[in-house]
């Protein structure tokens, strides 16, 4: 007769992602996986598989998340560059809290195309999002017209990508304000 299961395979999965966060794929050991999920280790292969198919959960679980919580900032308020700013003013705030995303393209680059593709599809869900803010605030003179929406964009990414490495970094809540209003300053 099967075993019926003696934990919350949602709890245990976010366990995992805190574990990732912090230490990488690499720098995981399982063991530390089991102490953090609170499951003995056959109950993590038969509930997850391997630590890559739990870590590829991980970062879709967290990617998902992240880019839920992305959009509702983007969308939260009426004025679009406010819903920018709203984005970029969270960005700041939870900087100090390991980004998994960013973490794992710094780890994988290209070279999974299975975790690629939870990248790609979390990219795009939020691109679609601020493109459409982007180009409202364009509509009303919040953001600079002669710039090209998509590169807007792409600007903003990798600003609020620079933001996380610089908090990884060890830069301090004064530092990623100014980052992130001289992101904005730059789209005006």
């Amino acid at each position: 007769m099967a075993r019926i299961k003696e934990f919350d395979s949602d709890k245990a999965l976010d366990a995992a992602v805190a574990v990732f966060r912090e230490y990488g794929f690499e720098g995981t050991s399982t063991e530390m996986l089991v102490q953090a999920m609170k499951i003995g280790r056959q109950s993590l292969y038969d509930t997850f598989g391997d630590k890559w198919a739990l870590y590829r959960l991980a970062v879709e679980r967290y990617a998902s998340e992240e880019t839920d919580t992305h959009i509702a900032m983007l969308r939260g308020k009426p004025r679009a560059i406010d819903g920018i700013a709203a984005m970029i003013d969270r960005v700041v705030g939870t900087a100090n809290q390991t980004c998994l995303g960013v973490n794992s393209i710094c780890e994988f680059g290209q070279s999974r195309p299975d975790l690629a593709e939870v990248h790609r599809a979390a990219d795009h869900r939020l691109r679609h999002a601020a493109s459409e803010r982007v180009r409202q605030a364009q509509e009303v003179g919040d953001v600079d017209n002669s710039l090209a929406a998509d590169a807007v964009v792409d600007f903003l990414f990798a600003s609020i990508t620079g933001i996380r490495v610089a908090a990884r970094g060890g830069a301090g809540r004064d530092q990623l304000a100014s980052l992130g209003q001289l992101a904005l300053r730059a789209i005006v």
